[in-house]
């Protein structure tokens, strides 16, 4: 995460940041301007563009990722956020403005139909052949909801993942508001000792936890 503090106090002064090219160009551009902050190594500033193109919030405070920029049209190839990227240092893509990205992938999405039809159409006739009308399109699902057990002793591995293979393909589907709860339940038949409960009450209180608290019965 310190790795990602970094990168995102870079000003994105252009709409694409090109990650190769001629050698590695955003590493060289740390290492050449001395208003960026000095990165330990390469290997620093991949770790944190992966973890700013995988975030769940990546239209409002990281990045977008494109292969490349098509000049001929106006518009960068395989666009996408909130996704688990693989960048390396001989990758020749692009990290793109969320809002940039954002106009892009909206205006790529197909406009349903508005049903008003052309006022100025023919009507048509008893002796003039029908038009064979295309089925409906297919209802696509709008709504989703999931609920999993996971083993307590590999929370953090079992969330990682879950954010990754589940929550990141919703939340990066466009307008898409995903929420994510995490419920604990803790049976306790000797007893939680004092400062179990003081720490964990603390914990509580200092990572904001909506509901929280110890019951006797």
């Amino acid at each position: 995460r310190s790795a990602l503090s970094s990168l995102r106090g870079v000003p994105l002064g252009f709409v694409g940041f090109e990650l190769a090219g001629e050698g590695f160009e955003l590493f060289d551009d740390f290492a050449r301007y001395l208003y960026l902050p000095r990165l330990a190594g390469p290997e620093v500033l991949t770790q944190a563009i992966r973890d700013g193109l995988q975030m769940l919030t990546w239209q409002s405070e990281t990045y977008a990722y494109a292969e490349s920029f098509d000049e001929s049209v106006g518009r960068y190839r395989s666009l996408r956020g909130g996704f688990v990227a693989h960048v390396s240092l001989d990758d020749p893509g692009l990290l793109v403005k969320p809002d940039v990205a954002r106009r892009q992938i909206e205006a790529e999405v197909p406009e349903s139909s508005s049903g008003g039809g052309d006022s100025t159409a023919k009507p048509q006739h008893p002796s003039e052949p029908r038009s064979i009308l295309s089925p409906p399109a297919a209802v696509m699902p709008r709504r989703f909801h999931g609920s999993v057990m996971l083993d307590p002793a590999r929370v953090g591995r079992d969330a990682g993942r879950i954010a990754e293979e589940v929550i990141a393909h919703l939340s990066g589907l466009v307008g898409a508001e995903v929420k994510v709860t995490l419920e604990i339940h803790a049976e306790i038949p000797s007893g939680a000792p004092d400062n179990v409960a003081r720490i964990v009450t603390e914990n509580c209180r200092t990572l904001k936890f909506d509901d929280h608290g110890f019951e006797k019965e």
